[in-house]
């Protein structure tokens, strides 16, 4: 058992205390901004801004960037994400105070709704133009990571791809995944689920292989949470679809 915990959480006998609870905050912030979206709850996103923050600040100073990129992008996306789902829930409240009568206020149900989407043919492009955007935006980052570590000089430094590692290729993997399901998920469609179960499931042995434990079993329970929020925000589709044509 002390052999397994020293395996698991070793590394950390290195790192400074402030990191480890930074990592910690970020992880919990994490796990309850996931949480929060599988009820299409649209406090996802400021929650979610204090764990991708500080991801931010801690990924530069491990000097994984390409994973910093993400958590950047996802900052980004979740302050669209906030105003998009707002306009929605918006939209919703104003329709259910018509449909109830203009002297009478819309109900807290109605009140708390998001519309929710299936993915279309016109998000495809989009999608594509992401995919390919991160994964030349990131190779581009790690081929030039030998003069970014030699303090943004070129002295002495050794470019190539010759020096990528199936982490990189990996990470390029992941970062292109993450941004799509951040895209979808802001843009609510259900589809982002899938994506994200397929980014955080690749994403738990190589958060393993990179020394950060915390964080890799944040990623095994993201797995497990948009699993179940797949199903979730179907049943709720349904639900918003039968509504409509009642």
């Amino acid at each position: 058992m002390i052999g397994l915990f020293d395996w698991l959480f070793g590394q950390y006998s290195d790192y400074p205390t402030l990191f480890i609870v930074l990592e910690l905050i970020a992880v919990v912030f994490g796990i309850a901004s996931v949480l929060l979206a599988r009820k299409t709850n649209i406090l996802v996103f400021p929650i979610g801004l204090v764990s991708t923050a500080i991801f931010v600040y801690l990924l530069w100073k491990w000097q994984l960037f390409g994973d910093m990129f993400i958590n950047a992008y996802y900052t980004v996306m979740s302050l669209y994400g906030w105003v998009n789902w707002s306009k929605s829930k918006t939209s919703i409240s104003q329709k259910a105070k018509v449909s109830q009568g203009n002297s009478q206020q819309p109900d807290q149900q109605s009140q708390n709704k998001v519309r929710i989407e299936h993915i279309q043919s016109r998000d495809i492009p989009i999608l594509a133009g992401l995919a390919v955007a991160t994964l030349a935006f990131v190779a581009l980052i790690y081929y030039f990571r030998p003069v970014i570590n030699n303090n943004f000089s070129f002295d002495g430094a050794v470019l190539g791809l010759h020096l990528f590692t199936w982490v990189d290729y990996t990470d390029m993997l992941t970062t292109a995944l993450f941004l799509m399901a951040m895209w979808l998920m802001a843009s609510r469609k259900i589809e982002h689920w899938l994506v994200w179960i397929v980014a955080d499931a690749i994403s738990v042995p190589l958060y393993f292989y990179k020394g950060l434990t915390f964080t890799a079993l944040q990623y095994v329970v993201f797995t497990l949470i948009a699993i179940w929020a797949y199903y979730e925000w179907q049943r709720r589709y349904r639900i918003q679809f039968n509504a409509a044509y009642a």
